[in-house]
């Protein structure tokens, strides 16, 4: 009996398929541990930074991979797949997906159909990620670790779930970190032996590149969970308690404009006046100056003046 549960809890970990439909229990609290190992592991990775040492070539690469993968999850994961603020052609939607899947948070489907969710259901006890309704920590990191949320919600990503390559990136979202941690090591152990002037090794790219860039990426971004709805002033009065944070939108890129965008959340800027730092917003001002996407949909004057509050907390 043991045997067959460790077994299907592997099975899971390799194919997100076998996982039992996402429910909208929100006391859903079973967590699936074999199923959460790499994300314990990915922390306990980092610390290797002990025995792999620093070095600029190191920082450099994890760096520039939180960059990439933090715009792919802001502006693809969350504005194109979750909302829709934007049109692209098929190959660059894969594309990015590819990129935002290294960034260890499951497939385009699993992840916009949660967050699909999020906002039909926000800050109610249904939401499974409010600090309101289950607490800081449940919200932070506890809700995907739990079996009822594991698989994706397919029913509320329809528009996505008919492209067969997108599907593939969920069903087995192990795949492309697992191509990249093995790319990392590789490249380090190249150029330990083509460019020692560099003063790196398999192992430091692998602990840097994608054992602590990855883990900061993820709490920078769990913090719009657990934080963005709690601190922060409120320009309008939406329905939740979402919060705009400068200091989480730089973080992460606009996203700590999260009261600006439960507002109007189609919209492909989230900072909404000139002041208010948007990076993904620039980034995709530049994809679509390139020609790579198209039609990004702005904030209607009407809907950016009403409905203020400008309460400050």
């Amino acid at each position: 009996m043991l045997t067959d549960r460790l077994k299907a809890a592997l099975r899971r970990w390799i194919d997100s398929e076998t996982a039992e439909t996402a429910t909208a229990v929100p006391d859903g609290r079973r967590i699936d541990w074999p199923r959460v190992l790499p994300f314990v592991l990915l922390h306990v990775g980092c610390l290797g930074v002990i025995w792999v040492g620093v070095g600029t070539t190191a920082i450099a690469v994890a760096a520039s991979l939180f960059v990439l993968r933090m715009f792919a999850i802001t502006a693809f994961y969350h504005r194109y797949f979750s909302h829709r603020a934007f049109r692209t052609s098929r190959a660059i939607q894969f594309a990015f997906a590819l990129f935002a899947a290294s960034a260890v948070q499951r497939g385009p489907l699993w992840w916009a159909s949660h967050h699909r969710h999020h906002h039909a259901h926000s800050d109610r006890h249904t939401d499974v990620h409010s600090a309101r309704a289950h607490g800081f920590l449940w919200s932070h990191l506890g809700w995907f670790l739990a079996r009822e949320n594991f698989a994706a919600r397919l029913h509320l990503v329809p528009d996505l779930a008919r492209y067969p390559e997108l599907r593939w990136l969920d069903r087995f979202d192990v795949v492309v970190p697992v191509v990249l941690a093995v790319l990392l090591y590789g490249l380090g152990a190249c150029l330990e032996q083509t460019m020692p002037g560099l003063g790196t090794s398999g192992m430091q790219l692998f602990v840097w590149g994608f054992c602590v860039s990855t883990v900061v990426l993820y709490h920078a971004t769990f913090a719009i969970n657990s934080l963005a709805h709690g601190r922060g002033a409120r320009r309008y009065a939406t329905r939740d308690e979402s919060r705009n944070n400068l200091w989480l939108a730089l973080l992460t890129f606009g996203e700590g404009w999260h009261n600006n965008h439960h507002h109007f959340p189609g919209a492909a800027r989230q900072g909404f006046y000139w002041w208010e730092v948007d990076l993904s917003y620039y980034g995709l001002r530049l994809l679509a100056a390139l020609g790579l996407i198209w039609d990004l949909r702005a904030v209607p004057a009407e809907v950016r003046a009403a409905g203020r509050s400008d309460e400050k907390r």
